[in-house]
């Protein structure tokens, strides 16, 4: 009997696992009934609600980064404005947003000129949508798609139907298209510009009412030092043309908004990782379209500040120069009909900071006649010019280095006459020079004779060229070490390399690449040679960019700097350095020996220059070109390089001046270069420096 409690005590234990289990069966059986229920009486309503309730993430604007000269000066600069913005939800519908475009035009003036009529038809078929409906024909209502019935619609609303649109409609269009405008929970302005307190403080109140809509604080990009150097600032976009088609994609994968304002053009688009900065994140959580609650989940931070190389007070100055120096020499001289423009470049020669690049070109009026000066800086990099007797130190230089000439070789300065080929020669006959007196007189004779043993060959008087192949390539090569004929690498897009055939065939044409009348250079071409000259023999990437800080504050001071710009050797010159004092020396005499082509003009200086005048025969090829057919009229080019003081230069500069005069010289070249280098050494001596 003992042994018969247990299997009781068992069966009783069993009985209630199976009651509890038959317990959690029955429950788990009505939750499941009740969800079914709830899904099929109620699943519509239901989802209805919880596409009221959205957790939307939108990216407010952070100012970009400033932009200041060498000195601190302020050159780009944002101001701050009221701006009223709508985030479009995911599921917003026309007639909604139509609604609220109609509450925000009783609060706010919105200007109605960007509404094209493409807009009005599209307002007029969305306000009265039965009458549009009409325009469809029972039978095309069969035979057509959604999209070609609306474009029947667009097309049959009349001039007059459109005419019934009052100022009041087209101002709620205005407001509308805005809204509509960005895609879903993309933040788009709604108005950014001249908002009134009053405008802002009615929208702020009324929030609540209006779903999406906010009003925060956005910025407009000035410029503080007007239309100086702006082409090589560039520019930013608008919001209304967001990112540019041709890198749209790319932005977005990188997190922008498609409506973001994104620099688009040389410093604001090289930079533009820079001054972006990093946009605001916030986490709204929405109910039936109003906002229930609001946080921030990425901090948004203004745009690291740009210190460029500029020295703005200089760059005004030299912009002054050549403006007057251009528009005197268009004025006084009447050997001038293709002059209309000029260019100048100023850099440290051994860090390739450019101080100052200035492009100035004369435009005429077509309704006044009257001449008026236009920017063009970008012309410093972007365009080409044969450049003349400025090339002469790279054509010496090749010389001792292949081995043609050595330093102080004598050449005799006479008229080349070859078989078939117009005599050539410089513009006196000094009969025997060497070297230096070469560079110092500007003896194109010399240069000839230089080049022919380059090319492996001597002048025989009546005789033909033979110059060896590979002679053209073995002194491009040699000219590119210096800068001259391959890009400088500096921090803009768009830079020229200049022009040279890739097919020469007629030997004589040797001659005229060593004497600067063959190939074209760049302006700032001509500042990196010549840097290169007076630097000792290191070829420096010329540079804009200075410094990158972080944002300074409210009282105009800097912030740390984030990253220091470092001076760029291309590469060093692989010549004695002998040789180059040699050519240095000879550039000295140019402009302080009473023979130098430059004494006139530079003779006196307290600053000691050095350098190279330039003149190139030339055919015009300006915005004209076309009223001269195939053979523009012959006129000249003049140059300018240097670099001061001599013995140890810290500014180089380069002037050029295209189709400056057809029969006599004016001399805008050197006037240019005297006052351009006055002024930084007046504005040195003023600083104090």
């Amino acid at each position: 009997m003992e042994l018969e409690k247990p299997k009781k005590e068992k069966n009783r234990v069993s009985l209630r696992f199976n009651l509890l289990f038959f317990v959690v069966f029955l429950l788990f059986s009505v939750l499941v009934v009740r969800l079914g229920f709830l899904q099929i009486v109620y699943g519509e309503d239901f989802k209805r609600e919880a596409e009221r309730t959205e957790d939307v993430t939108i990216q407010n604007p952070t100012p970009r980064g400033a932009i200041m000269d060498r000195n601190g000066k302020s050159i780009v600069a944002n101001t701050p404005q009221n701006a009223i913005t709508y985030t479009r939800p995911q599921n917003a519908k026309p007639k909604e947003m139509l609604q609220i475009a109609e509450t925000l035009s009783g609060m706010i003036y919105k200007d109605t000129k960007k509404v094209t009529e493409r807009d009005k038809k599209d307002y007029w078929i969305l306000i009265h949508p039965k009458l549009a409906a009409k325009k469809i024909t029972a039978k095309e209502l069969k035979k057509l798609d959604n999209k070609e019935q609306y474009k029947l619609q667009l097309d049959r609303i009349t001039p007059e139907e459109l005419n019934t649109l009052t100022p009041h409609d087209l101002e709620v269009l205005a407001i509308y298209r805005q809204m509509a405008g960005g895609y879903a929970l993309t933040t788009q302005f709604i108005k950014n510009k001249n908002v009134t307190n009053e405008e802002f403080a009615k929208v702020s109140e009324k929030l609540d009412d209006l779903p999406g809509v906010n009003t925060t604080t956005d910025w407009e990009r000035k410029y503080m030092t007007g239309n100086t150097l702006k082409t090589v600032l560039g520019a930013v976009s608008t919001t209304e043309e967001g990112l540019p088609s041709e890198v749209a994609d790319k932005l977005v994968a990188q997190g922008y908004n498609r409506n973001d304002r994104v620099g688009k053009s040389y410093i604001e688009k090289e930079y533009e990782d820079v001054l972006q900065g990093q946009r605001e994140k916030v986490k709204n959580v929405t109910f039936k379209g109003a906002t229930v609650s609001s946080s921030v989940i990425q901090e948004g931070k203004k745009g690291d500040d740009l210190v460029l190389t500029i020295d703005m007070d200089l760059q005004k100055e030299v912009d002054k120069i050549v403006s007057e120096e251009l528009l005197k020499t268009k004025n006084t001289y009447g050997d001038t009909p293709f002059l209309d423009r000029a260019y100048v470049v100023m850099m440290d020669p051994h860090t390739g900071e450019v101080l100052a690049m200035s492009g100035k070109r004369i435009v005429r009026d077509k309704k006044t006649g009257k001449r008026t000066i236009q920017d063009d800086a970008l012309g410093t990099f972007s365009t080409s010019y044969t450049v003349g007797s400025v090339v002469k130190g790279a054509t010496v230089l090749t010389g001792y280095k292949t081995g043609a000439i050595s330093p102080g070789n004598v050449e005799v300065d006479e008229p080349i006459v070859l078989k078939h080929t117009p005599v050539k020669k410089s513009y006196s006959t000094f009969g025997p020079i060497n070297d230096l007196k070469a560079l110092r007189v500007s003896s194109n004779v010399y240069m000839f004779k230089t080049a022919m043993k380059i090319g492996g060959t001597h002048y025989v008087p009546n005789g033909n060229l033979n110059i060896k192949p590979g002679t053209f390539s073995k002194m491009r090569n040699s000219f590119a070490a210096f800068g001259l004929g391959v890009k400088t690498g500096i921090d803009l897009p768009n830079e020229s390399a200049g022009f040279h055939s890739p097919a020469d065939t007629n030997p004589g044409l040797i001659l005229d690449l060593a004497i600067g009348q063959y190939d074209t250079y760049t302006p700032l071409q001509l500042a990196q040679y010549v840097s290169s000259i007076g630097n000792g023999g290191f070829r420096v990437k010329p540079h804009l960019v200075k410094q990158i800080r972080e944002p300074g504050d409210k009282n105009g001071q800097l912030g740390p700097v984030v990253e220091d710009i470092k001076p760029v050797v291309l590469n060093k010159l692989d010549l004695k350095q002998s040789w180059i004092e040699r050519v240095q020396e000879g550039f000295r005499g140019v402009m302080q020996s009473p023979d130098g082509t430059g004494y006139k003009t530079f003779g006196s200086k307290s600053y000691l220059p050095a350098g190279k005048t330039g003149t190139a025969q030339a055919f015009y090829d300006g915005p004209d070109r076309k009223k001269y057919g195939k053979m523009p009229p012959p006129t000249w080019n003049i140059t300018l390089v240097g670099y001061a003081p001599y013995n140890n230069p810290e500014v180089a500069m380069s002037v050029v001046v295209p189709w400056a005069y057809q029969t006599s010289d004016t001399g805008t070249n050197k006037n240019i270069g005297s006052r351009v280098m006055d002024a930084y050494f007046d504005l040195k001596k003023k600083r104090g420096q």
